[in-house]
């Protein structure tokens, strides 16, 4: 546009005003090119502008390396009683005195319950008797072993042996005289005849003594019987153990197999527990068991005794056993545990303590440090022992992380507390 000859204001206004109008579409059109194309010294600050100034964190850092870390499977389950007895009476009676209650301390052979002896005595005695008299029958006295006697020498044999040797004398007399006619043959047939009898007589006597003996010896095993029946009106613990319940009491009759008390042997302890059917072929005998118990403080430890050869159809799970030393008798059958069933022992786990995990709004963290940065990082976590923690996913060996997860948040980290970083390799008991 062409100048005004006149150079008054009212001539310029109109000039004025388009030339500003066209500078500021031009400068417009400019500032939209700049923002299209992009302009070098409007981008962002590069990150190590945005490294340098963050703050450096004076904390501890841990570098990751796989630790020993057994596997185990857990299982649940009840401790019970090595041994559990039902003591019942041998002999019919009525209850004469109870000699052990609940909780009472009885060592084998120590007197539960006494029934009345006074019948059982009298039978010894009449069993004592019959004995005594067939052993006189045959001249044995008291105290000779019935092995000492010969059916020979008895004295009903003797007397029958004697008394065949007259026959025999006679009858060889009689035989004797027989040329000369002095005798009949009648009177040699019937001294025959007595010699015959005589000898039959000294066999029936020999048999009869025979007999005695046999009686005597069945005498001497009612006489046993008899003297073991009244042992048995004392009705003793059978082990070791506790009255866990008595059932009887003085007065009450009971009869042959009744029950009178539960005697419990509780040193050691069977803990029984169950695993599932996926961890069943990795239980075996000696494996190590720790038993947690709710009452104690501390952890046992035992062995895996017995496994059951089946798994239970309805439950799909395979029964143990692990014996547990109880000799202080501190705990009691019944109580629940939980046991860690060691089935590796060589196994090894990536183990950060638990101070380095963190966990908000449901997620697992640790700081990791990325080129001397810390950052967040999610974790996945496994099992706990004491103060350490098995981490799946989420880390790796080598890996550097912050030692308490409490002081987290960005920041720059000393190189040299890196390089100097302790190794996690310590594992929880």
């Amino acid at each position: 546009m062409n100048l005004p000859e006149c150079e008054c204001p009212a001539c310029l206004a109109p000039f004025l005003t388009n030339r500003t109008m066209n500078t500021r579409f031009t400068t417009f059109t400019l500032l939209s090119v700049l923002v299209l194309v992009g302009c070098p010294a409007a981008k962002s600050p590069q990150p190590e502008s945005a490294a340098k100034s963050l703050e450096t964190l004076d904390a501890e850092v841990l570098t990751l390396e796989l630790s020993p870390w057994p596997q185990t499977v857990r299982s649940q389950g009840s401790l019970y009683a090595d041994e559990q007895s039902v003591v019942g009476a041998k002999v019919a009676g009525r209850v004469a005195k109870v000699h052990g209650d609940v909780g009472d301390v009885l060592n084998l052979g120590d007197p539960l319950v006494t029934l009345d002896q006074e019948d059982f005595r009298l039978q010894v005695q009449i069993a004592e008797a019959q004995l005594l008299q067939s052993r006189s029958s045959v001249g044995l006295l008291e105290g000779d072993p019935i092995e000492k006697l010969d059916p020979v020498n008895a004295p009903p044999v003797r007397q029958e042996r004697a008394l065949w040797e007259e026959a025999q004398s006679s009858l060889k007399r009689f035989t004797s005289v027989t040329s000369s006619n002095a005798i009949s043959q009648r009177e040699i047939d019937i001294a025959a005849a007595a010699e015959r009898v005589a000898e039959a007589r000294y066999a029936a006597a020999v048999n009869g003594v025979r007999e005695k003996i046999a009686l005597i010896q069945v005498n001497q095993v009612q006489l046993a019987v008899a003297r073991e029946r009244f042992k048995d009106t004392v009705i003793s613990s059978p082990m070791d153990g506790f009255v866990l319940n008595r059932l009887v009491a003085p007065g009450t009759y009971v009869s042959v197999g009744q029950s009178v008390a539960t005697i419990v042997r509780t040193n050691p302890l069977r803990f029984r527990g169950t695993v599932p059917e996926r961890y069943s072929q990795s239980i075996a005998i000696g494996q190590s068991v720790t038993l947690k118990i709710e009452s104690l403080a501390e952890p046992r430890e035992a062995k895996i005794s017995r496994v059951s050869p089946a798994l239970d159809q309805q439950s799909r799970a395979l029964t143990f056993e692990a014996l547990l030393d109880n000799t202080e008798h501190t705990l009691r059958a019944g109580l629940f545990a939980e046991a860690d069933v060691e089935t590796n022992p060589d196994a090894v786990a990536l183990v950060v303590p638990a101070s380095a995990i963190t966990e908000f709004a449901g997620a697992t963290k640790a700081w990791k440090i990325v080129d001397g940065v810390t950052v967040e990082q999610e974790v996945q976590i496994g099992s706990r022992r004491g103060t350490f923690w098995e981490v799946v996913r989420g880390l790796s060996p080598g890996d550097a992380i912050l030692l308490d997860a409490e002081q987290g948040r960005i920041a720059k980290i000393d190189p040299a507390r890196i390089s100097n970083a302790a190794v996690s390799t310590a594992v929880a008991p």
